[in-house]
């Protein structure tokens, strides 16, 4: 039978402006079919909320997520999965900017899901992988994809042909993650740091910069710079760039309103 459950509790700091979706299934956080569903419903809450302006996805427990509930697809008819993936990595869709904290375990679909997000933050005990070849399968919800572009085809390959574990260490050099932190105390403090750094930027800014950079990547490039010149013509036109300018001139921290 397929597991069920798997708790993602949306909560909130910084007077709102932060949201957290917390994975919660036992010692290894499991995902489950229920979870993935449960991921998307979080995520179409804090997009349609104005008041949101950074997203952090992270874990209870001593690791992120060991994977997906593996005995359970067998329970799941192949038609059904066609779509796979669409509900898990739904911050990569987010048109807001998207933190994953991880500790410890970050295998399969987990991994899947810190691929779709935008800025990744690991400590030194995590351990990555896409371990579905061992399974006779291969990664169902974007790692095959978003590893390659992220790391590089021969690195991907490698990853995911022979389903080994990576260091935290060793995935902040191959540039899989932003920073690799001693512990979870240091990570918890890396992640405050950045959340406080987005958190001065204009989310308008912010969204358009998420998206040139997504949508530029997999382009040609002269796709990718008219894409960016455009964005940029758009946003000189906007109430935050004005704002911006302002407060450098009058030697003030600018107060944005994402329009």
């Amino acid at each position: 039978m397929p597991l069920t459950g798997g708790e993602i509790r949306l909560e909130h700091s910084h007077g709102g402006a932060v949201a957290h979706l917390v994975i919660d299934h036992g010692k290894y956080n499991v995902i489950t079919m229920e979870t993935r569903r449960v991921m998307a419903d979080r995520f179409a809450e804090v997009d349609a909320d104005p008041q949101v302006h950074v997203v952090v996805i992270r874990a209870e427990g001593e690791h992120f997520t060991s994977g997906g509930d593996i005995a359970g697809f067998m329970e799941v008819e192949p038609v059904e999965l066609t779509d796979l993936g669409q509900d898990v990595t739904a911050a990569a869709r987010s048109p807001k900017p998207v933190v994953v904290a991880v500790d410890g375990y970050c295998f399969g679909v987990g991994l899947e899901l810190a691929l779709s997000a935008d800025i990744r933050l690991a400590t030194e005990r995590s351990r990555f992988a896409l371990p579905e070849m061992k399974l006779g399968m291969i990664p169902g919800s974007g790692g095959t994809q978003r590893l390659a572009r992220l790391v590089g085809l021969s690195r991907a390959k490698y990853h995911v042909l022979t389903g080994e574990r990576i260091t935290g260490q060793q995935a902040y050099d191959w540039g899989l993650v932003a920073r690799c932190c001693p512990d979870a105390d240091a990570l918890s403090e890396a992640l405050e740091e950045v959340v406080t750094t987005l958190l001065r930027h204009s989310p308008l800014a912010m969204r358009t910069a998420k998206e040139v950079l997504d949508r530029g990547v997999d382009g040609p490039l002269y796709t990718g710079i008219e894409l960016e010149r455009k964005a940029y013509s758009m946003l000189r036109a906007s109430h935050d760039f004005a704002e911006g300018v302002a407060a450098f001139g009058e030697k003030r921290t600018p107060q944005f309103e994402g329009r």
